[in-house]
Parts: C-alpha cells; sequence; structure tokens
C-alpha cells in the first residue's frame, strides 16, 4: 500500500496549486487526477482574467503551464479514478482502481461541473456558442445577441455581466417570476438591454458550426418558437463532486465543503478548496489561492502531529 503525508484529489488549478506548495514544503505529496489536468478551465478558449497574462491565454494553455509547474517541483501525480475514500486510525485511506493508498492527509480539490440542460445541440456546440461561464466568455459576443438560460442568482449576474459586452441579451425562464434575490432582479429589470422570455424552455440548441439560434417552447401554451442568437449561456446551477465525502465532513445546503479561511474542513486532517468549497467565486484565480491556503494548514496540520 502506497503511504503519503498529503494526497490531493483533483487536478484543477487548486489541486494543482496545493501540490505545487506541498512538494516546496518538502512533504511527501500525491495528486490524483481522473481526467484531464487543468479543471474547468481548459474549456475557457480565453481566459483574460488571470494576474500575469495581459493579452489573454487559453484555458488549455494555462492549465498545461500550471501542470508543469507542478511537475517541475516533482508532484507526484496519478491519472486514476478514485472509488472510495475512508477514515482510519492513521488518517485516511483512498481507494482507486487499483489500490488502496494511505495518506495522514488529505485536500479535497474535485471540483463542481456545470449542471447541462442536456437537450440537441448542447454537447455539439459547446464551446462555439453554448458557454456556462459569462465570466469567462462575455468578452466573446461584443455587440452580439445572446440568451441566459435559468432565474437565479447566477443567471441574473450573468445577464447583467453578459449586458456590458452585448447588444440585447435574453433571459429566460421556465417560470413568471425570477428566483434571484431582489436586489439582482430590480439590476435585470432597470437594464434595457435585457429583455425577459417568461414562461418558456429551450428545446433544442441549432447551429452547424456554431450557434445560430433556439428553439423555445412556452410551457404555458404549449407553442414553440426560433429566438435568433449567436451564444447561449446555461445559468442553471452547478452539481458539486462531493459524492467521496459526503457523511465525513460537513456540507451546506448546496452540497459545497465547509471549510474556513485556512481550508480546513470539519474533520482534522481534511482541507478543501476551489470550487468544492462554500463560498468560493469559482474562479480560476480564486482557487489558486485556496491551494496555497491549503497547503499551508496541512503543513501546519502535519507539523502538529509530529
Amino acid at each position: 500500500m502506497q503511504q503519503h503525508e498529503v494526497v490531493i484529489i483533483g487536478g484543477g488549478p487548486a489541486g494543482l496549486t496545493a501540490g505545487i506548495y506541498t512538494a516546496r514544503y518538502g512533504l511527501d505529496t500525491l495528486l490524483l487526477e481522473r481526467g484531464l489536468y487543468g479543471g474547468q478551465i481548459v474549456n475557457a478558449r480565453l481566459v483574460d482574467n488571470y494576474p500575469g497574462f495581459p493579452d489573454g491565454i487559453s484555458g488549455m494553455d494555462l492549465g498545461q503551464l500550471i501542470y508543469n509547474q507542478a511537475a517541475k517541483f516533482a508532484v507526484k501525480m496519478e491519472t486514476v479514478e478514485v472509488t472510495g475514500f475512508s477514515t482510519s486510525d492513521s488518517g485516511f485511506i483512498i481507494k482507486t482502481e487499483d489500490e488502496e493508498i494511505s495518506s495522514r492527509s488529505v485536500i479535497i480539490a474535485t471540483g463542481s461541473n456545470y449542471q447541462k440542460l442536456n437537450i440537441d445541440g448542447e454537447n455539439k456546440l459547446s464551446g462555439r456558442g453554448v458557454s456556462y461561464c459569462a465570466t469567462c466568455d462575455g468578452f466573446l459576443f461584443r455587440g452580439k445577441t445572446v440568451a441566459v438560460i435559468g432565474g437565479g442568482d447566477t443567471a441574473a449576474t450573468d445577464a447583467l455581466e453578459l449586458s456590458e459586452h452585448a447588444s440585447t441579451v435574453y433571459l429566460i425562464h421556465r417560470r413568471n417570476q425570477l428566483r434571484a434575490a431582489e436586489i439582482n432582479q430590480r439590476h435585470v429589470f432597470a437594464q434595457p438591454k435585457i429583455h425577459m422570455v417568461w414562461d418558456s424552455v429551450v428545446e433544442k440548441i441549432e447551429g452547424q458550426d456554431k450557434v445560430t439560434n433556439l428553439r423555445v417552447k412556452n410551457v404555458k401554451s404549449g407553442e414553440s418558437s426560433s429566438l435568433e442568437v449567436d451564444g447561449v449561456f446555461v445559468a442553471i446551477g452547478l452539481l458539486p463532486n462531493n459524492g467521496l465525502i459526503k457523511g465525513i465532513v460537513e456540507i451546506d445546503t448546496a452540497g459545497n465543503i465547509v471549510t474556513d479561511d485556512m481550508m480546513r474542513t470539519s474533520k482534522p486532517g481534511i482541507f478543501a478548496a476551489g470550487d468544492i468549497r462554500r463560498n468560493s467565486p469559482r474562479q480560476v484565480s480564486a482557487a489558486v489561492g485556496d491551494g496555497a491556503a491549503a497547503a499551508k494548514a496541512v503543513f501546519s496540520y502535519l507539523r502538529e502531529q509530529a
């Protein structure tokens, strides 16, 4: 059985940064990632809000650079699915498809997945007009027509952010009133670029090489219509990847891990960083800061346990 001082689960910006710092602290570190290193950011065509890249950088390139830096500091990384997680007398047991791994501490950096509509055209046109992040991709639609799907605070704030770039923003919601906070609703209704499409759902996203229009159905009348847009932003929520940790640490009603300001969870020895934790801004720069903070907390925790 492998034994380590710290195991990091998740190879996005938070996990990779945590690995860089734990390695620099001289801790025996293993990072486990089931898919692409870099996390959600690899899906962004251009990241222009990350410090140090004034002309922007593709999400794929940024993720690769962070990965390369972790590799430079000799962080041991394995591409493998984590299938189980439990506590033990000496710390924690992480189960993978191939083996069990023992660790004195764990950093959970498994992130969240954007909730999808699961309709025709969504996957095909993802990154070609279909987006899940207004902060990441809004600037790509300067002077264009876009739609936002959702009715909560994320949809409202996305619509407001997009109104800074787009000429027209349609906010499509299946009900006849928003679920967003009152202050966000007031801002939405006061913005002349935002047009409400009430009692409606999107049945299909159409286009060949890019989004050209949406097939929209009114849930009350049953009538369908076509709405011409250059892009569509899906804002119906996030699904935290918390399956491994449920029942072990405190989780809020949205499924996010509750931490203090040093990324410590309710269970000593377990830390969380990035999108998976409560109140995360869900920005790559914030995830990097979380990773650094978690690594420092792990170092302090292990030193106290020695």
